[in-house]
């Protein structure tokens, strides 16, 4: 699917680079064929085909320049539009399917086998270019001696067959390093997100690199060597049967036949030409089997990532009049207890202008609920209710768009990728200057100077991302984990209530029970179920301020 997508939004360009490089295989072997003629030519006859011969040599030098321009364009454009094809089906992909594939083997897509699959573009003419002008050879052939041309035809023919069961071979080691090759960007990422663990731990930094590091990049290499020296010893084979072809011409077929010093002549001319073009033909057809080895793997992850959405283009931002969640219910496994852990049945309710905690123990199920509310995740059983309509695979992708959430595991972008008013810049330092960040980061044409933090002031920086997004609906998984008590102050008596003045509908997975009463809506879970839901009545909810807000947007 990957080389047929490649090809088809390449085809105008391909198929003039082919056809430039067929021109040159073709005026080089007829360059050789004159030649050839040239040694056993009249005097008379020479003139004439001298100039024929300096026409037909720019021709080769002409069309060969114009081929090799054409295909590393079209090889630089392959790289490109593949990783754009792959990027944007990561993008569109389900986030559940997405989390089950792996970011390993998502960058190795990216990385390896993308650049694999582009050097095919690049080896392509090559392969054009040498079987056009070993065909062109086997003409000749055909023209001189036709028992020779049917020798030719026999020994191409076993060295096929030889060539095709040492490809099937070589293709299952390449496959498996290829496997291999995607565990192996889990292990180098390894080395930088465990840098600290393993420089305070030698025996784990000893075992990581022996058991697991060297011993996958051993696999790779052993794999990887195994089935290339299959693609030599074939390329070997090949070679071998063509200078017994050349022995048997030379020394059995052409041995008393008429005109034997024209045929010898252009035979010796051919093979001493054609040995160079095979032997690149042999060589280039490994990295187009490799191109195609990881346009497979390429391909078993692009359909792991369909996706059953439609697709919105996110240009409409939603409004917010009620959320609920009625009867939903979601399965998976349970690392902790080691088996399929069940989510709900979930019956909750969420309202602009209030704010819900959600509590609970390690492994209750919180963060799941979270991703369910926020639509990352779709129900097994059960709905969810956005202002009485239900969200479903039509419209989840809009849904998502009310949300500006800090998960635990966030990821800081470098820049401001949403945001787009003028005053991006001023504002985003204002609210940098409020959570006292302003000494080591700050916003300039759109982007961070450094994203070099501290885990609580990346959280701050998150912060500050989520106010400029402006969404209907906040969500915080224990955003104050990793702050001290000033900022812990900051964000439950100042943060929360504000977004509350502004009609926000907030979520707040926490464990600092000494803030529970500031909710208006407390829900606790348990093994994946709600275990208790209170909702304050609305005269015993936590005071707004009148004080103009902390960190308000407005400038």
């Amino acid at each position: 699917m990957v080389l047929k997508y490649l090809i088809s939004q390449s085809k105008v360009l391909l198929g003039g680079a082919s056809l430039v490089t067929v021109v040159h295989g073709a005026c080089s072997v007829f360059l050789v064929a004159q030649i050839s003629s040239a040694l056993t030519a009249e005097e008379s006859e020479r003139g004439q085909m001298a100039l024929i011969f300096a026409v037909t040599a720019l021709g080769v030098m002409l069309s060969y320049i114009a081929a090799a321009i054409l295909f590393e364009r079209l090889g630089q454009r392959a790289h490109a539009e593949l990783r754009n094809f792959v990027a944007r089906r990561v993008l569109a992909a389900d986030y559940r399917r997405l989390e089950s594939i792996g970011a390993a083997r998502v960058q190795s897509a990216l990385a390896e086998h993308c650049t694999r699959v582009a050097e095919f573009f690049e080896s392509f003419p090559v392969i054009l270019m040498n079987a056009v002008i070993v065909a062109g050879c086997l003409v000749y052939m055909a023209l001189l001696s036709s028992q020779v041309f049917l020798l030719a035809v026999l020994v191409i023919g076993l060295g096929s067959v030889g060539y095709h069961l040492a490809h099937l071979r070589a293709i299952r080691h390449l496959n498996i390093a290829a496997e291999e090759q995607d565990q192996l960007f889990a292990y180098f990422r390894s080395l930088t997100d465990g840098a600290k663990e393993l420089r305070l731990n030698h025996q784990k930094q000893t075992a990581f690199y022996d058991e697991v590091l060297a011993r996958s990049i051993e696999t790779v290499r052993r794999e990887r060597t195994f089935g290339m020296s299959v693609f030599v010893a074939s390329g070997g084979w090949a070679q071998f049967l063509l200078y017994a072809f050349i022995g048997l011409v030379l020394f059995v077929l052409v041995s008393n036949v008429p005109d034997r010093t024209l045929i010898m002549t252009g035979y010796a001319l051919v093979f001493v030409y054609m040995v160079g073009p095979l032997e690149a033909l042999l060589l280039n057809i490994p990295r187009a089997n490799l191109a195609q080895a990881s346009a497979v793997r390429i391909d078993e992850i692009i359909r792991e990532m369909a996706t059953s959405e439609t697709r919105t283009d996110g240009s409409s931002r939603p409004t917010l009049q009620s959320i609920a969640l009625r009867g939903v219910l979601h399965r998976y496994y349970h690392e902790q207890s080691d088996e399929m852990f069940t989510l709900g049945p979930i019956d909750l309710e969420f309202r602009p202008g209030e704010i819900t905690f959600l509590v609970g123990g390690n492994g209750s199920g919180k963060t799941t609920l979270a991703k369910l509310l926020v639509g990352l995740y779709p129900p097994e059983e059960g709905t969810i209710v956005f202002n009485g309509g239900t969200v479903d695979d039509t419209n989840r992708g809009h849904y998502r768009q009310l949300f500006s959430t800090i998960f635990s595991d966030f990821h800081l972008f470098d820049r401001l990728l949403e945001t787009s008013s003028v005053h991006l810049d001023s504002e985003g330092n204002r609210l940098l200057e409020k959570l006292h960040l302003h000494n080591k980061v700050k916003v300039q044409n759109g982007a961070f100077t450094t994203l070099e933090l501290s885990q609580g002031q990346r959280k701050r920086l998150a912060l500050v991302v989520a106010y400029l997004e402006n969404r209907p609906f906040f969500m915080f998984d224990e955003w104050a984990a990793d702050q001290d008590p000033v900022f812990k102050e900051v964000f439950y008596r100042e943060i929360l209530p504000e977004l509350r003045a502004m009609g926000k509908a907030v979520l707040v997975i926490s464990h600092d029970d000494r803030y529970f009463h500031l909710a208006d809506q407390l829900v606790r879970m348990e093994s994946g179920r709600l275990t208790f839901h209170s909702r304050a009545p609305a005269k015993d909810r936590a005071p707004v301020k009148d004080s103009a807000p902390t960190l308000s947007l407005a400038t």
